[in-house]
Parts: structure tokens; sequence; C-alpha cells
């Protein structure tokens, strides 16, 4: 849930207005070093000198002796410019003898914003340098995600577009979403599902799917994804993960695989400043009633069993699909018996707001879902969004709201 909450806090710290893009990447930080989870005891923000071939310090703040004004990096004297550039995140011994005598002897660091090319080679236009005693595969994974967000909103700031070409093309991407997007009820043998979703903008970045899968149709894959940026952009993004779910349906890909080439994809068509959530799962006309999942950093969906209050979460098997191109993923599973309820979700849900700035939140679904479970999958769905809506209704934050319920019938 980190990678989300720390999506949202930087989507509401961009979307104020800035005096340069130095000073959000300095709020950003700021945000990074008081989130006691990171762990980050210093931060530097370096940007690419192209005249100069270095990287100059334009930031830093933290509990260490501080580098003086203006100091310079050349590309030429890092191989860790070059390793950046193929795992955007990295964690580096300091080789700078400067650097050393000030007490800067490990740290993280990740490149963002625009891809530089100079002397034949490609370097970020921004670099942020970490101290933090937490050099874990977890915490690059959230480096990684950071990164691709900033990435995204400076170049969101940046473009500009005629109003007239921008019309045109949401109205061409709502019709598109719409034709591609399945019918709410599906019944596979003896389970029922009803989805559901409600852009926030014209179109949306969440997407829900149902795929048949085997010669004969003896398993079905459900997906929910939720694209991390907003309008056009993200509705390509969904649109393309939905597209390629269909197509790797046709070739019978083990749920692993799927995801790794999944996941590769998404980080090179979409570059670096985008990334998805999906959750993934398939159901057979197994009799134990055996679910097998994936979760790409997405919401952990709620299993409810049928005469239990106990809430059972699906929680991230992987992270998210896009910042780290060589992440790896492993399955859960879960057994459905007859009345046995599972809620796959947006976190549109769970992070609509009401006017007082209260989140909906994980609880109050948690309520909901425990009152309505003994109901129909459709029963059960559009009670939900009808409290959610009533509950944001005129709200301050408003974002994409899909949902999957899955009931195995009660006989």
């Amino acid at each position: 849930m980190i990678y989300k909450k720390l999506n949202k806090t930087i989507d509401l710290i961009s979307a104020r207005s800035y005096e340069s893009e130095e000073a959000l990447l300095i709020s950003v930080i700021e945000e990074l070093m008081n989130e006691p989870m990171m762990k980050v005891t210093g931060g530097r923000i370096w940007k690419l000198d192209q005249e100069k071939e270095a990287y100059l310090l334009v930031y830093q703040t933290g509990q260490m002796e501080h580098i003086k004004k203006r100091f310079l990096l050349g590309v030429n004297d890092y191989p860790l410019f070059d390793q950046l550039m193929n795992e955007r995140t990295v964690f580096a011994n300091e080789t700078n003898t400067h650097l050393q005598k000030i007490g800067i002897f490990r740290y993280a660091a990740t490149g963002l914003g625009s891809k530089i090319k100079l002397n034949e080679r490609k370097y970020y236009e921004y670099l942020i340098g970490l101290n933090t005693p937490d050099m874990s595969q977890e915490f690059k994974y959230l480096l990684n995600t950071i990164s691709a967000v900033l990435s995204s909103k400076m170049k969101q700031k940046r473009s500009r577009t005629s109003e007239q070409y921008i019309k045109a093309e949401i109205d061409k991407a709502r019709e598109l979403q719409k034709s591609i997007l399945p019918q709410h009820e599906f019944t596979f043998f003896d389970y029922e599902l009803y989805g559901l979703s409600l852009p926030a903008e014209t179109i949306g970045g969440d997407f829900f799917d149902y795929v048949e899968l085997g010669e004969d149709h003896d398993r079905i894959g459900v997906a929910l994804g939720d694209a991390a940026s907003k309008g056009i952009s993200a509705a390509a993004e969904a649109l393309y993960i939905s597209g390629a779910l269909r197509m790797a349906s046709t070739f019978e890909i083990k749920i692993v695989p799927f995801m790794k080439r999944l996941n590769r994809l998404v980080s090179r068509v979409f570059g670096d400043d985008k990334f998805s959530s999906l959750f993934y799962g398939e159901i057979s006309n197994d009799m134990q009633g055996m679910f097998i999942y994936a979760n790409a950093g997405h919401n952990p969906p709620m299993f409810i069993k049928k005469n239990s209050d106990i809430i059972t979460y699906l929680h991230p098997t992987g992270p998210v699909l896009g910042p780290t191109p060589k992440a790896k993923y492993t399955l859960g599973n879960i057994n459905f018996e007859p009345g046995d309820v599972l809620l796959i979700y947006s976190d549109g849900i769970i992070e609509s707001t009401n006017v007082e700035f209260e989140q909906f939140g994980e609880e109050w679904l948690e309520s909901l879902l425990t009152r309505l479970h003994s109901l129909s999958s459709k029963e059960i769905a559009l009670g939900i969004i009808e409290e959610v809506v009533k509950f944001s209704a005129n709200g301050a934050y408003s974002d994409d709201k899909t949902l999957v319920v899955i009931k195995k019938k009660d006989l």
C-alpha cells in the first residue's frame, strides 16, 4: 500500500504551484524525510549541465556536513550514471574523495525527468541522492515508483496541446474504452461475477476484464488494473494492458511468466514515467474452489467466508508494473466454498473523499462487505458503489472507481 500512498502524496504535492521544477523536487524530498517508513536522513538534487558535461548540485538537506555550493560531478567520472540509465535506481558506494570527507559513503540514487543525449550517451535530466540505512530491494522499488510519478508530473506540466485537439482525442478514447469494457454481469459454472467502473473524468485509467481460458473454456481470468496517471495517457495504458491480457490468454501463458513479460512491456512501451497496478486471478471448475492470483502492487482484495466476519486480504505478490522491468512476481491462492465472496477494487473506492476531507477508507469498506456478503454479487457491487458515491458527493478528491465482486453460489 505504500506505493499508492506515496503516489497520492506526490500527486497532491505536484498539483500545487511552484516557481520551478527544483522547488517541486525539494518538496518531495522533504516529504520523504518526514515519512518514518522511508528512513531517509538526507537528500540532494543534481541537475544535468550539458555545457559543463556534469551534474550540478542544486539542493541539499540532512544531517551530514553540506557539500560546497554549485559542486559538479563530471558525467565521465561516474560509471554510476550509465548504470542509472539501465536500472533507474541504484545503491552505490561514494567514490568522490570530497564527498567522502564530509561523511557520504553509501547512498541511493534515482534518475528522473527527460533523458538527454550527450556525447552519444543518454543521461537523466535530474538525479536525487538519498542517505538511508535501508538498501533493500523493496526500497529500490519504492524509489523507482517515486521517480516514475515525478517524471510523469513534470512531463504533464511541460506539455501543451490545443484544446480542440484534446477534445477530439478524448471523444475517440471514450468511445473506444466503452466498447472494450466487458458486460457487468458474468456467470462461470457456479460462480457469479459483477464488475463496474465509474471514471472520475470523461475517460479513466481503471479497467476490469473477464477472459475465458483453455480450449474448453474451463478457466476464467479476472483482472482489475489502475494506471496511475489520469486522462488520455492513463486510458491508453489501461487499454494496452487489457489488450495484452487478452492476447496472452490465447497462448496459455502461466500467471507468473505473464506478469513478468507484461511488466517489461509496460516499462518499454510507456517509458519510465508511467506505471500501473494490476490484480489478476484465475478461477476454474476445480471442485476444491481453487483461485490462484498475482497482485502487482494493487490494493489487496478482500475475501470473506460465508459464515464469518473475518476479512482476508490478498496482498501484493510483486511491485507495480513499469518502473522495475526486472521485478519478480509470485503466486498466491485461496479456496472458494459456497457463499464465499471476493471483492477486488481500485483505490478510487477507499480514497474517495467527502466535503470534510475524510476518506471512505478500508474499515468502512470492510463493514459494508461484512453486511452485504450474503447478497448476490450484483447487489454487493451496486450497494458498495451507492455508498461510495453518496459519501464522496461534493468531495475534494475524486478518482476512478472500479470493482469486481466474485461469489461462489450458495448451494
